[in-house]
């Protein structure tokens, strides 16, 4: 585990390279990220390199032992480039342009191939450059053009073979490619869902493509660099898992909520996306950009964060999987669009709380050594489709329906119980977990449906949700009773359903408690399951809404509605009783755990991720791996990480 920093040295007088050196290695400091904003400095004028400033910045930085991960600078192109071939800026559906990059354009496509090489020819075989970052934050881009068009067309007809199976599939009339309008439009997806979720699956190969040319330049020259895209989770996500499946590792931008919400349902917890990361290639991750300071959100400054979170998040991050945590940025920059996104430093450059507290942290994780090899077992698996993602941004469901806050709410409870949680693919082999959720899988794929199938007839516990299997491949309705492909599986049928939104209903459950549901109800009629829980009072009054069903050798439940908090830690506080996971009882509110383990020791760390002093009574004296003592109460002050050797 190590600390880095993103470094912008060509923002700088180079007479402040030294003196950011010389603190770095003093404070701990093992990596510095540079390049992805500089083709401009680089490539000055078109054919024009200059690369010394560069060379020397790696030789200061390597002769204090810090190595360099060194960016492919092609999101963020020189002016030059705009001014000579305009076309290569994106278009959006209203006509207007943005000083971006269409990742599809063969002129970007040229001179990003360009820049590669020479990068690549000048720094691959330098010892001081220990990885190497392509682009930055890459995302499925929706751009209109003329070239994202005929390449949109050109795929389809890759992907059916004729227009003929283009209309089945889309359920549309086309004659001719020409009439295939890109549905770029959010406000009109709802008209073409089944083109929409094709021009997502286009707009993530197209990134795809892109981040597997450039990979390739850099293996030409030295086959085994290591490197890697980073991604911010942000609205046009590509599939993470085509995305990152030919690249070392994955990478992510860390930026969680300075001020956590009052509201005990909502989720403020990045825990979730930390081990959507990891589970992403099934291995440790870096974070490329980690919070130091206040951001500029929405057009405003935000907050900045409050003590203790610059260390906390770093080691909450580590805990779950990475390796390596750079924070965004060194210094806070004097001028352009980045001026108010600040760094460790404020624009005085003078050491601030901030500063203190990140070389608080380089020293924590320097005491850290016994984790370097320690990895993290689950017995729980969260199912995570990119498919059924695209689909219901696409098609939302009803008033404050969300597919991801869906498996954030089962991870928060899991984590707050001291339970592993894998985030994984649809496709992955499940066998290895006791316990699998899988909400809302509403555009079946049949090799994700057979493994769920496999899964349970070979012992596990699944956990569907509503709205599943609603869908074909293609985005359209499955003319059969939901939930279609998983129907003998939950052994029930789906009778009706009501999309209620805001409006709240009651369940109750086998033990007669009951819990507050919104957003969606399912009305159930068992087969062969049972009722775990009954709709209590209003229209649906002892209709079942949550079912058990014995299948084969495993179980499978369906939840038919969403709840409020306290379902689901009662719900899954049963499940892991009956799956034999061992639980946490009584921890704290906010307080998250993760077991690592070495197969022979293991270490628990405990994060309070609240802003209240909380008290954690551990069952015996433990070693705190931080402190170097044994301890046997703990108290937690907010966002302090505690860890300790079982």
């Amino acid at each position: 585990m190590r600390i880095g920093v993103d470094y912008y040295p060509e923002q700088w007088d180079s007479s402040l390279w030294d003196a950011d050196a010389e603190t770095m290695a003093k404070t701990g400091v093992k990596l510095i990220r540079i390049g992805e904003y500089a083709w401009q400095r680089l490539e000055p004028s078109e054919g024009a390199y200059d690369l010394e400033w560069l060379k020397d910045v790696i030789t200061i930085f390597a002769r204090r032992g810090i190595g360099t991960v060194l960016c492919i600078p092609t999101s963020c192109p020189p002016l030059w480039l705009f001014q000579k071939y305009p076309e290569i800026m994106p278009l959006q559906s209203d006509g207007r342009i943005s000083m971006s990059r269409c990742i599809n354009s063969p002129v970007f496509r040229q001179y990003a191939k360009r820049i590669t090489e020479v990068l690549v020819n000048a720094f691959a075989l330098n010892p001081a450059v220990v990885a190497w970052q392509i682009d930055n934050e890459l995302e499925a881009y929706h751009c209109t053009c003329e070239v994202c068009r005929e390449k949109f067309r050109q795929w389809l007809m890759e992907r059916y073979g004729s227009v003929e199976y283009i209309n089945r599939a889309l359920n549309k009339s086309y004659t001719d490619l020409s009439q295939i309008i890109l549905p770029d439009n959010p406000k009109e997806a709802w008209r073409e869902p089944a083109l929409c979720l094709d021009w997502y699956r286009f707009t993530s190969e197209s990134v795809i493509n892109f981040t597997s040319d450039i990979m390739k330049l850099i293996r030409m020259v030295k086959d085994d660099a290591l490197i890697t895209t980073n991604t911010d989770f942000g609205k046009n996500r590509p599939d993470y898992y085509k995305l990152y499946d030919f690249l070392d590792f994955v990478s992510y931008d860390n930026y969680p909520p300075v001020r956590l919400s009052k509201n005990p349902e909502e989720i403020s917890s990045h825990a979730f996306n930390l081990d959507l990361m990891r589970g992403i290639k099934g291995g440790h991750f870096w974070v490329m950009e980690q919070l130091s300071g206040p951001q500029v959100e929405q057009g405003v400054i935000s907050p900045s964060p409050r003590a203790g979170m610059i260390m906390g998040y770093a080691m909450q991050a580590m805990v779950r999987g990475a390796d390596m945590v750079f924070h965004y940025r060194w210094r806070t920059a004097l001028a352009g669009a980045k001026m108010h996104h600040h760094g460790i430093f404020d624009h005085s450059n003078k050491p601030n709380r901030r500063f203190l507290e990140f070389s608080e942290l380089c020293r924590c994780v320097a005491k850290l050594k016994d984790l370097d090899n320690t990895y993290i077992e689950s017995d729980v698996a969260i199912v995570y489709s990119p498919i059924s993602d695209a689909a219901f941004r696409i098609q939302p469901q009803s008033e404050g329906f969300s597919y991801i806050n869906q498996l954030k709410k089962f991870h928060k409870v899991l984590t707050n119980f001291g339970a592993n949680v894998d985030v994984v693919s649809p496709e992955t082999d499940l066998s290895k977990y006791k316990l699998v959720i899988a909400p809302s899988l509403y555009v079946n794929r049949e090799k994700a449906t057979g493994s769920i199938y496999k899964y349970v007839i070979n012992g596990g516990t699944v956990v569907l949700t509503a709205r599943s299997g609603v869908k074909d491949e293609f985005n359209n309705c499955i003319m059969e009773p939901l939930p279609t492909v998983f129907r003998e599986l939950i052994g029930a049928e789906i009778e009706e359903y009501d999309p209620i939104g805001s409006e709240e209903y009651a369940i109750r459950d086998f033990a007669g408690d009951e819990y507050i549901c919104s957003k969606w109800c399912d009305i159930l009629t068992p087969v062969s399951a049972r009722a775990y829980a009954v709709y209590s009072g209003g229209d649906y009054d002892g209709c079942a809404a949550v079912t058990m069903n014995r299948y084969c050798g495993g179980v499978a439940y369906y939840v038919g509605t969403m709840c409020k908090s306290d379902f689901y830690r009662s719900f899954i506080s049963n499940l892991m009783m009956q799956t034999g996971i061992p639980k946490l009882e009584n921890l704290p509110k906010g307080v998250e755990v993760t077991t690592r383990t070495n197969g022979r020791d293991e270490y628990i760390c405990f994060f309070n991720n609240s802003e209240e002093t909380v008290r954690v009574p551990l069952p015996k004296p433990m070693y705190s791996m931080i402190s170097g003592t044994e301890i046997e109460d703990m108290e937690l002050t907010p966002f302090r990480m505690e860890i300790v050797r079982k």
